[in-house]
């Protein structure tokens, strides 16, 4: 006690705007529920496991810790069932999902000499006390765990719902029998419920589905909301709701039931809002149905909602090939098979760093200098070094998180089986299980995301994009130091040459870390063989056996009897059943390095726009070859569409045939452009809607203003911008001479498509100001040939100067990244590893042995260069 005493001045009472961990060390993955429990600095507030509280003392001096450990309780089989208070499950409050429960002791702990105190004790100063019940009662500054949870869909009630107006055109709608007013589907319809008229639903990139006649009818009508007819009932098992109550509020139960069958009506019918393009919330469905004579108590659930659909989908052919479902997988552990928790949505996370730190480049390599600190993440005294060269609080440092990740993904420490959830009455006799607990990567993900406003939500992403930030952010921190950079070895070198039809070329060259292919469907190998022998003659790639091992009538058969279902009104029964396009990665490869028109350059030599010929090839070959897989494309009305194709994908690749070859002898280079061929266009106000302001009686110079920032898009959208910034300090300033390079009616147009506005200008400045271009851009922003880089004809346009991973072409697969879902925005990432000599799949914190990885079915694949 004196001991504590003396250092009561390294002792803080947390304020409201501290933040607290104390359920994750900061600099490893060891909790309250380790073996040696989890030690919270009374001073910084920071949290450390057993092996690194130790450090952070010397690092520190810090000496006083709440010392907080979990040990699982001995638990009774017939323990009741706690009653939830939640729609959900997995979540407090939620419905009891039969989890460990555990018991906590607080200990006071003074270092060095390890001097431990109960808690709570009328002893301990009344510092202390105040300390360790304020750390108690604060929220925790790591997020929450969301492991296996669950909650229902937050749909929000829709104005259209509330507002509706329903014709007494006198339709009643039986309760059974129900079929599309239009054509002969019986399946997938929806009841518009201002008119009453019963059509099908959208068409399904398969063909399935509907034949789009209810979304045709509102677009004729207006009338805005629709009901999918078979997801209305009362019967909350059906429903999937299920509620629990203790014996002794029987009485209650039947009034409950009645009030939470009515919320699950409105919560779990599905409901959709035309003019919101959304599924939708309608509080008012019992009236709205009632009005065409439909009870909803008495209706029984007889389809999938569009959610159960989607999911449904998603877990049928794509989902079970991908996660390699239904088949008996042998679990691994130890070093290097350490799963990853989900955090909610950060599957793409997961996958994306699996295969990173499975480089020998993020693992192996042993460097250390200054405050950077890479490699060898995984040996205890390496992940010391990292703490050392941290920052005060080491959660925001992305040296420190990446340490820690890299520790808890290839030590094995975290990669032992799970003790089973459901022993009853000795913990002691607890049995391990065939899978892992995994680690959350929470201050990774805080630190990563941090600069980044789409990854730090909990929403699904994007995991070519998340790469790409991760490398961009890795390189940051190295920055000036590229000797010690580990993301050097996927980089590499692209030069695009132009050949004008003057005869002349230009050279442009860039940097990137990811080989991003567009997919020719129109050579897929059961399509037919007609083109293959001209494209195979024209780029001198080696075919293998497998090559010709296919059947070229596959798809066109395919084509002809779905063709003929249509005709009978049947669906393709079986997701089996389908035959999907097939294209092998050596023609996404020639589709790469094939010639390719670009349009609307401007020729410094000619003095005019023309046609050039755009080729592309390799400078480098990277120690890590990424091959992004274009699936994700734009279909016409700017729909976005993720292709539905396999690529065929050997374990070994060469792409020697894919190096530049520099200027060649005879070329002559095209002029550098003049200054005023650089020159952007000036976009001037329109004077008819600068007079029609002015007549108003606003300032000329302000009317102009209004009208160029408006795109001179009319008056009314002018006054708007004008009434809306007549207190801007620079109103009065005189108009700037720079080059307006974008338009506000195109960017406004990309905004009402969906993509954020700063995104969108960025596009369009980046691709000439043409849409199309810029849709494209967004999507694959790699991919950036337009006129807008093209126009400047540089025939020297140098990359930076540093230095670049090359050897030779051969590659061998040693990662994949496969997505399941629509778009990249929704769905689901795995990963599969070529490890020790076998594959392996890594489905967030499930690992295992791989027995059938699917690689014709990547979004990402990852090639390691052989040893030449």
């Amino acid at each position: 006690m004196e001991l504590l005493r003396a250092n009561l001045s390294r002792v803080r009472i947390p304020e409201p705007t501290n933040r607290i961990y104390k359920h994750e060390c900061c600099i490893s993955f060891d909790t309250p529920k380790s073996e040696g429990g989890l030690y919270i600095d009374m001073n910084t507030f920071l949290a450390f496991g057993k092996d690194c509280v130790g450090w952070n003392f010397e690092k520190t001096g810090n000496p006083v810790y709440l010392h907080i450990r979990q040990t699982r309780k001995l638990v009774c089989e017939d323990r009741p069932l706690k009653k939830p208070t939640l729609l959900a499950i997995g979540v407090d409050g939620g419905f009891d999902n039969n989890e460990t429960e555990y018991e906590e002791t607080k200990n006071i702990v003074v270092l060095p000499d390890y001097v431990t105190l109960p808690f709570p004790s009328v002893e301990l100063p009344e510092k202390v006390r105040l300390a360790v019940d304020a750390i108690l009662m604060a929220e925790g500054a790591e997020r929450k765990e969301q492991v296996a949870s669950w909650t229902a869909d937050k749909k929000h009630i829709s104005e259209y719902t509330l507002n509706l107006q329903q014709l007494g055109n006198g339709v009643i709608i039986p309760p059974s029998g129900w079929k599309c007013a239009k054509c002969d589907k019986t399946e997938n319809l929806w009841l518009n419920l201002t008119d009453g008229m019963i059509l099908c639903g959208r068409r399904n990139w398969d063909g399935s589905g509907g034949n789009n006649h209810a979304v045709e009818h509102f677009k004729e009508t207006g009338y805005p909301v629709a009901v999918k007819l078979g997801t209305i009932t009362a019967d909350l098992d059906a429903a999937g709701i299920v509620f629990w109550t203790d014996d002794r509020r029987t009485e209650d139960k039947q009034n409950l039931l009645i009030v939470v069958s009515k919320i699950g009506a409105v919560l779990l019918s599905d409901v959709f809002s035309y003019p919101e393009d959304e599924s939708v919330l309608d509080p008012l469905l019992a009236q709205h149905l009632a009005f065409f004579g439909i009870d909803f108590s008495s209706l029984q659930k007889t389809e999938m909602t569009t959610a159960e659909r989607e999911l449904d989908q998603n877990t049928n052919f794509d989902w079970n090939r991908i996660q390699e479902s239904g088949q008996d997988r042998e679990p691994l552990f130890g070093s290097g098979y350490t799963g990853l928790v989900n955090l909610g949505n950060s599957c793409y996370l997961a996958a994306t760093m699996q295969v990173v730190f499975s480089t020998r480049s993020f693992c192996s390599r042993s460097v250390y200098h200054s405050s950077i600190f890479w490699m060898l993440y995984y040996m205890t005294q390496s992940l010391k070094k990292a703490f050392e060269a941290a920052p005060a609080d080491p959660t925001v440092d992305l040296n420190t998180q990446l340490a820690k990740l890299a520790h808890g993904l290839l030590s094995g420490k975290y990669s032992v089986p799970a003790p089973e959830k459901e022993d009853s009455t000795n913990v002691a006799n607890a049995t391990p299980i065939d899978k892992q607990e995994g680690i959350p990567p929470r201050m990774f993900k805080g630190v990563i995301a941090a600069s980044h406003p789409e990854f730090s939500t909990m929403r699904q992403q994007d995991a070519l994009e998340f790469f790409l930030h991760f490398i961009d952010q890795v390189e940051r921190v190295s920055a000036g130091k590229p000797e010690f950079d580990p993301s050097t070895s996927f980089k590499f070198g692209i030069e695009e040459r132009l050949l004008c039809p003057s005869g002349k070329v230009a050279y442009n060259r860039r940097h990137d870390y990811i080989l991003s292919l567009s997919i020719p469907l129109h050579l897929a190998i059961n399509k037919g063989k007609a083109s293959l022998p001209a494209i195979c003659l024209r780029f001198p790639f080696v075919l293998s056996d497998a090559d010709v091992r296919y059947n070229p009538d596959e798809l066109e058969a395919f084509h002809k009897s779905k063709a003929e279902r249509d005709t009978q009104g049947k669906e393709v029964r079986s997701t089996d059943e389908i035959v999907r396009p097939r294209v092998r990665l050596v023609d996404c490869l020639r589709s790469f390095v094939a010639e390719e028109e670009v349009h609307d350059f401007y020729s410094n030599e000619l003095k005019a726009k023309v046609t050039a010929t755009k080729t592309a090839r390799l400078i480098s070959f990277p120690d890590y070859l990424v091959l992004h897989m274009r699936k994700f494309v734009m279909e016409a009305g700017w729909v976005p569409k993720k292709l539905d194709v396999y690529i065929d994908v050997p374990d070994t690749i060469d792409i020697s045939d894919m190096r530049s070859k520099g200027i060649q002898p005879g070329e002559e280079l095209l002029p550098e452009p003049a200054a005023e061929d650089m020159a952007e266009p000036k976009l001037l106000a329109d004077d008819d809607i600068v007079s029609q302001l002015v007549s108003m009686g606003f300032n000329n110079l302000h009317c102009e203003k209004a009208a160029i920032n408006t795109s001179n898009a009319g008056v009314e959208e002018a006054m708007n911008w004008l009434l809306s910034h007549m207190d801007d300090a620079d109103i009065d300033a005189p108009i700037s001479q720079e080059a307006q390079s974008v338009d506000q009616s195109k960017v406004d147009t990309l905004v009402s498509f969906g993509f954020q506005e700063d995104v969108a200008r960025k596009a369009l400045k980046a691709s000439g100001g043409d849409i199309e271009k810029a849709t494209d851009w967004i999507f694959n922003p790699t991919n950036v040939s337009s006129s807008s880089n093209m126009d400047v004809s540089s025939s020297s346009t140098s990359i930076a100067d540093s230095p670049l991973p090359d050897g030779g072409g051969a590659y061998r697969l040693m990662g994949i990244v496969s997505h399941i879902g629509t778009s990249t925005q929704c769905g689901h990432y795995v990963a599969h590893i070529n490890k020790d000599g076998q594959w392996v799949i890594f489905n967030d914190e499930k690992v295992g042995v791989s027995k059938n990885p699917p690689k014709d079915m990547g979004y990402l694949y990852v090639f390691e260069r052989l040893n030449s």
